[in-house]
């Protein structure tokens, strides 16, 4: 059973607070419930006893995002709580989260300067931090690798530019008109960083979304062009829901997606051979574009117990815990210095896709998967441009008016 380090314990024992305080923790349900429990049994409790300090998960099993904002609204909501990164920004506006730069200046055993940067920033508002990442995702190439050598064509690498990228999918793709390059999903998730490479950034400096700008322009006509030639296809035109279905279908060589792929590959498709990379660059900029998609533990600004909060957020986002997650292959974690780690070093598909998802993270254009207060409803009107180009319902210039008009409807212009 792995412990916290002496030190750190040392650290929460000295830190015992008079009196019980009891710390509620708020999160997702289903599967998340039995890691947080086992966490909490394992290195929370261990690290709190003789202070004084009880600890709850409280699992969410319904839409929590609805439940947190009803909750902390209400004056219910536990002390700690899960805060994705799409609906972080609302929350933190509202004024319901609590600062933590007092706290981290204090601290001995966490400090900002421990997490990825792109994760932190993706918490952080005109220099305050609101909430520490307990781990992420990213964006990689997934490949088959039988197609890709039966076609014998090079597999994708970290050197692709767009266009050594594009030239492996379209020989993959010649090899039979029911196979395929990449799976083009028609989202902004995963398109996006595609546009990212190229130079767009959601909000400009009149805090716009113009995509009128020639490097969204430029972007979505590389990724919707590969429908029109057969180089890609739309996930629903075989018969699939998602990338990582068209990828285990074999019907398609390459799928953009996170290290959420690996478990549905490993029950769908377990005798697949597959690889991963990094995403390619764009032969202009040199940059790769990114997303980071991230949930952060945030603390309740109307906490009656903020000092012990803070101890349970330190034990909940330590090295040990996150190395107790890596080694469990349950996410991707959050701090720095895990780059090195030598799970990452195994000679296995998992722990190498792992690392590649690891690395995304401070690689080129990483941007967070959030756009302010507008969350999700800012990634409709371009989800819906890319489908209607992709099925030949539009050309890009008429789906992009349309898109903007309706994005601009959607943040009030």
């Amino acid at each position: 059973m792995k412990r916290l380090s002496l030190a750190l314990l040392v650290v929460f024992l000295a830190a015992s607070v008079a009196g019980a305080q009891h710390i509620r923790i708020g999160g997702f349900g289903g599967n998340d419930t039995i890691i947080v429990e086992e966490m909490i049994e394992l290195f929370v409790r261990p690290a709190l006893e003789g202070t004084g300090i009880t600890v709850q998960y409280e699992p969410v099993a319904d839409d929590f995002q609805r439940y947190i904002i009803n909750a902390l609204s209400a004056g219910t909501a536990p002390d700690l709580f899960y805060m994705d990164v799409l609906w972080a920004g609302s929350l933190i506006q509202s004024g319901v989260v609590e600062p933590l730069n007092a706290y981290l200046e204090k601290s001995t055993v966490l400090k900002p300067e421990d997490i990825i940067p792109s994760l932190l920033d993706a918490f952080t508002v005109d220099g305050t931090i609101y909430g520490i990442p307990k781990d992420f995702n990213t964006l990689a190439v997934f490949y088959n690798k039988d197609l890709f050598d039966y076609a014998g064509v090079e597999y994708p690498n970290n050197e692709d530019t767009w266009d050594t990228f594009y030239a492996k999918l379209e020989q993959v793709a010649a090899i039979d008109p029911d196979i395929y390059g990449l799976a083009l999903q028609p989202e902004f998730a995963r398109f996006g960083a595609l546009a990212f490479a190229a130079g767009f950034t959601p909000f400009n400096a009149e805090g716009k979304s113009d995509l009128s700008d020639p490097a969204f322009v430029e972007a979505i006509k590389w990724y919707t062009g590969m429908a029109e030639t057969g180089v890609g296809v739309m996930p629903q035109d075989i018969s699939q829901g998602w990338g990582g279905g068209a990828l285990a279908s074999e019907q398609v060589a390459v799928a953009l997606e996170g290290a959420w792929i690996i478990g549905a590959l490993k029950s769908d498709a377990p005798n697949l051979q597959y690889g991963a990379c990094l995403m390619p660059k764009h032969p202009g900029t040199g940059q790769r574009g990114n997303f980071v998609y991230t949930v952060a533990w945030g603390m309740n600004a109307a906490s009656a117990h903020k000092e012990a909060a803070f101890q349970v957020l330190e034990i909940l986002t330590s090295p040990e815990v996150q190395q107790w997650v890596l080694e469990r292959g349950l996410a991707i974690p959050s701090r720095e210095a895990l780059a090195d780690n030598p799970y990452f070093q195994q000679d296995d598909p998992e722990a190498q896709a792992n690392y590649v998802v690891f690395l995304g993270a401070s690689d080129g254009n990483v941007l967070p998967f959030s756009f302010g207060s507008y969350g999700g409803d800012w990634t409709g009107p371009i989800d819906q441009a890319l489908s209607a180009v992709m099925s030949k319902q539009a050309t890009v210039e008429e789906a992009l008016q349309e898109a903007q008009q309706r994005l601009d409807a959607v943040m009030g212009r």
